[in-house]
């Protein structure tokens, strides 16, 4: 496998060719963050249970295993040999197909996330990352958008209406937070100024504490902070925008047909997507792997190289898993057309109004502007336009006489 030319910024593949070893440590790569996905939602489930559990004094799982972490491996091996049902009037190909098309573009979005920093496997130096794309930010938008067709495909092709009621509600949902979550993510891109989740996170690079507010963005581009967190928690379906599964009124919703292991694939994906959307929060909002080493061992130390990029990342992923979590404990699902009303007359209009306002404090401070006089002209214009934007917005139950 010689005289493969490559381009790339990982430098594994600085010498411009694909060879049996550098294949082989793309392969490692690839399977161990496969792996690490699967374990990861495992414990997340696990732990969803039992942190809800606490927070309605109750016990949560404690049979399978110890403390009842095996809860999650459990049921996954009962969906896995229960009976595989297909509807007579589904599309067979399609109906099988779509759970995959759920699950792909969770993983894929995570092969570009950084998960630590340059280290040695194999002899050959290369990231702790599957890939780094020059167009990694663009690749995740990319994904997240696809997404939305394992769901479409899973209600059409089961040949029932309520599957496909359920799909069209999902994809209306996906599409509406779609527009949201690109603008928070341009957000991000204007103050790193490249497309790279390498180069965002080299960005925002640790040095002292103060770097947790002045080079990690989530305080430079708090307002596309929030606004990636709740759109996130909209494309993942997840409470309080489960919409997708509202049971009461969708009996179960796109996936009302599946049974088995192809049933439990929709779930996963669903629960996969949740972690990965942390780790891309955590990769554009609040510095990747960067943190803190050991300060009594050597820069070049195996725990400073490996374990401690690692850990911080870890524990920057737990904690927007856990305040997930939190969400999902604490608040109702809301009501469709609140939903929609969220995303096309807040996000999108404070998302748009923020770009604009980075934009402009970037250029200012590429000009040498007195951006202390700059930001408060900036934000005032900005709050100005919300606020015209606002006041021209019909409130609700204003035209209902008309509609009647």
């Amino acid at each position: 496998m010689t005289g493969v030319p490559v381009v790339a910024l990982d430098p594994l593949f600085d010498g411009g060719e694909i060879t049996w070893s550098v294949f082989g440590v793309v392969a490692i790569k690839v399977v161990v963050a496969f792996a690490f996905l699967l374990v990861a939602v495992m414990l997340y489930i696990w732990g969803m249970r039992k942190v809800i559990a606490d927070m309605q004094n109750r016990i949560g799982p404690n049979r399978a295993g110890p403390f009842g972490v095996l809860q999650t491996l459990a049921d996954g091996i009962k969906l896995f040999f229960k009976e595989q049902s297909i509807p007579s009037s589904a599309d067979r190909p399609v109906f099988r197909l779509a759970p995959y098309l759920s699950i792909m573009p969770a993983f894929l979005m995570f092969c570009v996330v950084p998960v630590g920093g340059r280290v040695s496997i194999l002899g050959h130096e290369t990231y702790l990352q599957v890939v780094d794309l020059p167009v990694g930010a663009l690749f995740v938008l990319a994904m997240s958008g696809l997404g939305v067709y394992g769901i479409m495909l899973a209600g059409w092709a089961s040949g029932s209406k309520y599957p496909l009621l359920g799909s069209v509600r999902a994809t209306a949902q996906l599409l509406s937070y779609e527009a949201a979550f690109g603008l928070a993510v341009l957000g991000v891109l204007i103050q790193a100024g490249t497309l790279s989740t390498r180069g965002i996170v080299d960005e925002q690079a640790w040095d002292g504490w103060a770097s947790f507010a002045t080079e990690w963005y989530w305080a430079a581009a708090f307002v596309p902070f929030v606004i990636f967190l709740i759109a996130a928690t909209a494309e993942t379906n997840h409470p309080p925008f489960d919409l997708v599964e509202a049971e009461q009124e969708l009996v179960g919703g796109f996936n009302t047909e599946y049974t088995g292991i192809r049933f439990a694939i929709f779930f996963l994906a669903e629960f996969m997507n949740v972690i990965t959307m942390s780790a891309i929060a955590t990769t554009l909002f609040l510095g990747g792997p960067s943190g803190p080493g050991l300060g009594f061992l050597a820069a070049d130390n195996v725990v400073n190289v490996w374990l401690m990029p690692v850990f911080w990342f870890l524990v920057k992923v737990l904690a927007l898993l856990y305040c997930t979590i939190w969400v999902r404990a604490s608040l109702p699902r809301m009501r469709y057309d609140r939903l929609m009303a969220l995303g096309w007359k807040y996000l999108i209009e404070v998302a748009v109004l923020w770009v604009l306002v980075s934009a402009a404090l970037v250029v200012a401070r590429e000009e040498g502007w007195n951006v202390w006089v700059v930001t408060p002209i900036v934000a005032a214009a900005a709050l100005g336009a919300f606020g015209v934007l606002y006041l021209c917005m019909p409130r609700p139950g204003e035209h209902v006489e008309e509609f009647r």
